[in-house]
């Protein structure tokens, strides 16, 4: 028996800003562009896979410079090219190279 549930929607945004040393409005702004995984409840939480996903899109966009159709695309490739086993692999990968990065290099954006 699992202790943690990665998929059951627990977080704000505020506290997933937080983890990444982002602004909540960036957040906000990825969000509002269609970045973020979809929710329907009126406040929105998020799950620990979904973090995964959260902090790529930050990744993408504050470090590789890529802009919001960049993303998009990359992470529609991600959903619908990559069963779920091979896509967990591949966010653990980036999660590692991610942790190389020291908070300086990851600058948050205002504007993708």
């Amino acid at each position: 028996m699992a202790l943690l549930d990665n998929n059951k929607d627990v977080l704000p945004l505020s506290s997933i800003a937080e983890l990444l040393t982002a602004k909540v409005r960036t957040l906000k702004m990825y969000e509002d562009k269609g970045l973020l995984p979809q929710k329907k409840e009126v406040k929105k939480l998020y799950s620990i896979n979904d973090v995964k996903i959260i902090s790529f899109v930050h990744y993408l966009a504050s470090v590789k410079k890529i802009n919001a159709n960049g993303i998009k695309y990359i992470t529609e490739m991600l959903e619908s090219n990559m069963d779920e086993k091979n896509r967990k692999e591949f966010l653990d990968i980036v999660e590692k190279r991610m942790e190389k990065l020291s908070g300086v290099e990851v600058k948050d954006v205002e504007v993708i």
